[in-house]
């Protein structure tokens, strides 16, 4: 067995050598004005659903753009790659939890996308995850293609590999833990309108109108102490960006350190992102429900499920941007918005609605403008509704 793994691997890499990324000089036609007809299209794939030459390409993209230096010397991001995680940090509290969240995420999505294409040479389609996929399926959530070691993005991080470092101001946001009590934690379910999650902890509905106890806070009926682990199990040792071939500087939350790639792969993620999850924030009405419904624990948290799901510094507001697959994640969630467009184009494909700032009362619009710092130009909410316009130029298939 070991034989055929190692012939498969040997296989595959020499494949990969046939499209190794290597940087490239950025096309001068790169800037395209906002709102022109685009003269090629994106035809954004699952990322099953593309071949393994694309799946490898894809892969050296990334590597090579972590390779790349920042094209902003002054901030603390010391490669392309990070720059774009350095953005969402400084960024994530004026693009969260408001009107602007998935206008801004898209063209984040589409700004990366260009870099691997642009600068690293990538020629296949924008890769994105169809979590229902693996949510929906029985099968063991480390054997998705996602997770695959050679075609995919490596498996779990491994457990005493890495600590969290130092944060007497509170600057990393992790999330505060509960070591569990001595002993074996009770088994059952927690459940929710929508989902059903597997244990170990007991069975307990949260009533509606309720919100969830944040991660790491005991469930009724856990003993004293008990709770969720740590998000941030260890290093990811396997795969493309194990801890020697993927280092990173930034993270977690506003910390500047070095780390490994952290991950804490758990099954509970999968109940929040089921199809009927997803079918549930399908039938928002308008902009305003369906904005609200990603993020709402009740109507189905398909933002969050993601994150949680990954674990580690993907559960980290801040530094999520630390691992790869929270671009296809992200792309992941915009599908669903695109695909919520697609339904009724007239009355969707410009609807916007929420406040410009956390807790605000100032309505966005759609003239309102988004910042990105140095990844590229400002342009306004307007620029990224319609997605077979500049700058945007995608489909999902």
């Amino acid at each position: 067995m070991i034989q055929i793994r190692l012939t498969v691997y040997v296989v595959l890499a020499a494949l990969a050598s046939l499209v190794v990324s290597t940087p490239v000089k950025a096309r001068e036609d790169s800037a395209k004005v906002p709102g022109a007809q685009c003269t090629t299209i994106d035809r954004r794939k699952e990322w099953r659903d593309m071949s393994v030459e694309q799946r490898l390409s894809y892969i050296n993209a990334v590597l090579c753009l972590h390779s790349l230096p920042p094209n902003d010397k002054t901030r603390a991001a010391t490669s392309r790659y990070e720059e774009f995680q350095a953005t969402h940090i400084l960024l994530t509290d004026r693009v969260h939890s408001v009107g602007h969240f998935l206008p801004w995420h898209r063209h984040l999505g589409t700004l990366y996308g260009k870099a691997l294409r642009e600068e690293c040479g990538y020629d296949g389609p924008t890769a994105y995850w169809d979590w229902r996929r693996d949510a929906d399926s029985e099968v063991d959530i480390l054997k998705s293609p996602i997770f695959d070691p050679v075609t995919g993005f490596g498996g779990d991080g491994v457990e005493g590999t890495y600590t969290l470092p130092p944060d007497p101001n509170n600057e990393g946001a992790t999330l505060p833990t509960f070591a569990p009590a001595p002993g074996p934690l009770p088994t059952g379910t927690f459940t929710f309108p929508g989902g059903t999650a597997p244990g170990p902890f007991p069975t307990f509905t949260f009533p509606s109108g309720t919100p969830p106890p944040p991660s790491g806070t005991p469930f009724p009926g856990l003993p004293p102490g008990g709770g969720f682990p740590s998000p941030y199990k260890g290093c990811v040792l396997d795969g493309p960006f194990n801890s020697t071939n993927w280092r990173i500087h930034l993270g977690p939350g506003k910390l500047v350190t070095e780390h490994c790639l952290v991950r804490n792969i758990s099954p509970f993620g999968k109940f929040m992102l089921t199809s009927e999850v997803v079918r549930n924030v399908m039938l928002s009405k308008n902009y305003e429900e369906f904005r609200l419904a990603v993020d709402s624990f009740q109507n189905g948290p398909i933002h969050g499920g993601g994150h949680v799901l990954v674990g580690g510094e993907m559960i980290n507001v801040y530094s999520a941007g630390a691992d790869p697959l929270f671009y296809l994640h992200h792309a992941g969630l915009d599908k669903v918005w695109w695909d919520w467009q697609q339904v009724d184009p007239t009355n969707r494909l410009y609807d916007v609605s929420g406040p410009t700032t956390q807790g605000g009362s100032i309505p966005i619009t759609l003239d309102f403008e988004l910042d990105f710092p140095a990844l590229g130009p400002n342009i306004t909410v307007r620029d990224t509704m319609d997605s077979a316009l500049e700058p945007n130029c995608f489909t999902y298939e």
